[in-house]
Parts: C-alpha cells; sequence; structure tokens
C-alpha cells in the first residue's frame, strides 16, 4: 500500500550552495570597505573627542563630573575601538590576500617540457 505521508526531498550536500573559498580579489574588495570603514569611523572618533574637549563641564557636583567623565570616556573608547577593529581587519584581509596569491603561485603546475 501507499505510504500516506509524502516524504520530504532533504537537499543533498552537492545541492547546497556551497561558500566559495576566498580568492585574492576578494580580500582586496573587503579590505578596501574596512578601510572605508576605518578612515569613517577615524574622523567620527575625532569629531566625538573634540566636541567633549571644546565643551567644559558646567557642575560643580563631584557626582555629576565624575558620571559625565566616565559616559565621555565610554563614548570616545568604543569609538576607538571601532576604529582599531576595522583598521586590524583591512590589514589582515591584505595580508590573507598576500598569502593566498603567493601559494596560488607555488601550486602552479609547470608547463610541459617538450
Amino acid at each position: 500500500m501507499n505510504n500516506p505521508t509524502p516524504t520530504q526531498n532533504t537537499p543533498s550536500a552537492s545541492d547546497l550552495a556551497s561558500p566559495s573559498s576566498p580568492s585574492p580579489l576578494r580580500c582586496l574588495i573587503g579590505s578596501l570597505i574596512a578601510t572605508g570603514m576605518t578612515i569613517g569611523l577615524y574622523f567620527l572618533t575625532s569629531s566625538i573627542a573634540q566636541t567633549f574637549a571644546a565643551k567644559p563641564i558646567q557642575s560643580h557636583n563631584v557626582t555629576v563630573i565624575n558620571i559625565t567623565v566616565a559616559v565621555r570616556t565610554l563614548v570616545v573608547g568604543i569609538s576607538s575601538l571601532a576604529t582599531f577593529v576595522f583598521g586590524i581587519i583591512a590589514i589582515g584581509l591584505i595580508a590573507l590576500a598576500i598569502q593566498i596569491s603567493i601559494q596560488q603561485v607555488k601550486n602552479q603546475p609547470a608547463p610541459p617540457q617538450n
């Protein structure tokens, strides 16, 4: 007799889109994107720091001053951290592109000898 519940066809491993291996071009494009974000975050961090430096704290209460300094430090610190993270990512992607290029050159088959 027929099976009343149909079975679903599960996709095999070959049917699924496998992630392509990194190429030097993809690494360099990613590095350019990370570099652009690094430059933008650098200017943002600089602007934030200059804005905080130009506006003094308008209070005589020690608790308010301490909280304000802590918040300003956290904001500039997080912005600086994001800048450095994207900068390191850009450098790492350039290094990966160089490594992949060297591996591709070393693994090239020699031309046939006559």
